[in-house]
């Protein structure tokens, strides 16, 4: 018997995410973010999320809007350049930030869907990563009022690695190439980098697709994103689908 996964509306989907949830949010910059999934939790009112994706978007896209909204108290990434709320919120204490190097971000995604609970790395020994002390939370006075624990360091091999808990979401929200009923996904390009990750850790996954293809007509070879770690799917219309944004352009003069 197969299962048909594709829900009506984003509303629907996030509608079951409550507050106070853990929440993988796939994309790399602002490629492949699941945008409209996005857009439908902040129209939801859910607050107190704990956010988990490699980037926090910019101030008017992506988590950039859940920032600007003040629904996020904690985010999990690897970099926040491009976002002056961010900044601002962490750096006054209104929001706790949990850096992460890219990597170990990616690898502790991973590991959550594989069900590893933990694992060693050589990235972070030797600094604050491993030692602990870097500051999750200021307090309103620029005082740090919550910082990293220190964890535990072995030696493998001759080298230190540091030990690093895998993640595990509530919710995950991804974006997708490519999608069928039956929850299949294809990435393109720049998405595939975090997306199936994301897929993956969370206990329950939703995937808006720019493309719902009949099931069957994926070549298994083709599939980054299996459907048992998919429980829902979203199709998106053409509008959705072409309202997409550019982290940071960049051109050349022309020449003459």
């Amino acid at each position: 018997m197969t299962v048909d996964k594709v829900c009506a509306t984003a509303a629907d989907i996030v509608g079951r995410i409550p507050s106070g949830a853990t929440v993988a949010v796939g994309g790399f910059g602002l490629s492949g973010i699941p945008s409209v999934l996005i857009a439908a939790l902040l129209e939801s009112g859910v607050t107190d999320i704990e956010a988990v994706s490699n980037n926090a978007g910019v101030d008017d896209w992506g988590l950039g809007l859940l920032l600007g909204a003040r629904r996020l108290r904690r985010i999990v990434a690897s970099y926040v350049g491009e976002n002056k709320e961010f900044a601002r919120q962490y750096l006054s204490g209104e929001l706790e930030v949990e850096l992460t190097p890219q990597g170990t971000l990616a690898e502790r995604l991973r590991a959550g869907g594989s069900g590893i609970a933990a694992f060693y790395t050589r990235t972070g020994v030797g600094t604050q990563v491993a030692d602990g002390g870097l500051p999750w939370r200021y307090a309103s006075d620029g005082s740090v009022a919550v910082a990293s624990p220190p964890k535990p360091v072995e030696v493998f091999d001759g080298h230190e690695h540091v030990l690093e808990r895998a993640i595990v979401a509530d919710f995950g929200l991804v974006r997708a190439w490519k999608g069928d009923r039956h929850g299949n996904l294809v990435f393109r390009k720049s998405a595939r980098n975090f997306n199936p990750l994301v897929a993956m850790c969370a206990r329950v996954t939703v995937a808006e697709v720019e493309e719902l293809v009949p099931a069957g007509s994926l070549d298994p070879d083709e599939i980054h994103t299996p459907g048992v770690y998919v429980r829902h799917v979203l199709p998106l219309t053409p509008d959705q689908v072409r309202d997409k944004r550019i982290e940071k352009r960049t051109v050349t003069k022309e020449s003459r």
